[in-house]
């Protein structure tokens, strides 16, 4: 199994910024992409950011250009810097990734979630 232990959420406010940090761990052969997704109140599941293991990143429009996703392949880290934060960041924010075990299953793994409060 694969888990995964999210980081750096809070409270802050408008216009500052927040990194996120997520580490993979467990029976681990590779990872395949990994990322951020985020859920408000009342509101689905989306996706923030993603990057692939070629470091291939894409972003959902509302944060093009204030979050940039990156990954550290040798600690099995993604991080996700968000600047210029605005009220309508705040979600639960969620780490997700695809990979591969030794035992030669590839399955899709969640983060418990961490909280980002964006107020003044």
């Amino acid at each position: 199994q694969v888990q995964l232990a999210e980081s750096g959420g809070g409270l802050v406010q408008p216009g500052e910024s927040l990194r996120l940090s997520c580490t993979a761990s467990g029976s681990i052969f590779s990872i395949y992409h990994m990322g951020w997704y985020r859920q408000a109140p009342g509101k689905q599941r989306e996706l923030v950011a993603r990057i692939t293991s070629g470091n291939s990143t894409n972003y959902a429009d509302s944060v093009k250009g204030r979050f940039t996703i990156s990954r550290d392949n040798a600690k099995n880290t993604v991080s996700l810097q968000m600047d210029s934060l605005k009220p309508e960041d705040t979600a639960v924010y969620y780490c997700n990734t695809a990979a591969r075990t030794y035992y030669g299953t590839t399955s899709n793994y969640w983060g418990q979630g961490t909280q980002v409060t964006v107020s003044s």
